[in-house]
């Protein structure tokens, strides 16, 4: 798993012959995977996880990642994450995102995203520096 301070994923180079190329993203269990459309402007998240994680591929767009552990006071670090970037979020981190542009994220997660348990896992936060009202999933 990746360090909680850095959340960005390096990629390893695609295997690429004639018949085009394998781009393998994250390797790791899960028991859901999402498709998240956003428009520019959206906020999303402004919540932690209990036992949670997720990986994140941002197909298309651009957005603004914040987080920082839960409990700490200071403010959220703030990452520029690009269309074909991967990145991950640890259990136990206040996080959140405001995307710059139309984009198109597939998200990854450890949990189930059946709605009873996701909420079960879930607390809603109010991170400080991070615009806009978004709370939702």
């Amino acid at each position: 798993m990746p360090h909680a301070d850095e959340p960005l994923v390096p990629l390893r180079p695609p295997f690429v012959d004639e018949r085009g190329e394998i781009l393998n993203l994250i390797e790791a269990v899960f028991a859901s995977a999402v498709v998240i459309r956003s428009v520019a402007g959206a906020v999303r998240a402004q919540h932690y996880h209990k036992t949670d994680y997720h990986y994140c591929w941002l197909q298309e767009g651009e957005m603004h990642y914040f987080q920082r552990p839960v409990g700490e006071t200071g403010p959220a670090q703030r990452w520029r994450i690009s269309a074909g970037q991967v990145f991950f979020t640890p259990p136990m981190h206040e996080h959140a995102m405001v995307f710059t542009k139309d984009s198109v994220m597939l998200v990854f997660a450890r949990n189930s995203r059946q709605m009873e348990r996701y909420e079960e896992d879930t607390v809603r936060v109010r991170i400080p520096g991070v615009p806009g009202e978004g709370t939702a999933p």
